[in-house]
């Protein structure tokens, strides 16, 4: 990416391990990464900052990510954001509550980074 501004991605997860693997990742592939540790504090950022596109985590304290998702979906500013759920829940049952919910893509942990690469370039168009 040249002159061509980086796209904004916001990773809302609760896991700081997690939070600094993706940073790492995001920045050394020419994106901007915005990290939110909590559910809260991403609903706001994601919400004022309005991101290119929102990595989100399932299973968080207060609000869980398909929560977050359906809210963030629902809002005429929002809704076109496109959300990746990266989870460490895999199970078929998990990808149709993402799906109804209106998550964009969904990415088991542990993941493989080509693979969330490869999701998120695409997510962007």
């Amino acid at each position: 990416m040249t002159d061509e501004k980086k796209k904004r991605i916001l990773v809302i997860d609760d896991d700081p391990v997690l939070i600094k693997i993706m940073n790492n990742v995001l920045d050394a592939n020419g994106f901007e990464p915005v990290m939110a540790n909590e559910a809260p504090l991403g609903l706001e950022i994601a919400m004022t900052q309005s991101p290119d596109l929102i990595i989100l985590d399932v299973m968080m304290p207060i609000i869980n990510g398909y929560n977050i998702c359906r809210l963030l979906k629902s809002e005429e500013g929002y809704k076109n954001i496109p959300i990746l759920l990266l989870t460490s829940r895999s199970e078929q049952k998990d990808k149709e509550i993402g799906a109804e919910v209106g998550a964009d893509g969904y990415i088991a942990k542990p993941f493989d980074t080509n693979e969330l690469l490869e999701t998120i370039r695409r997510l962007l168009g």
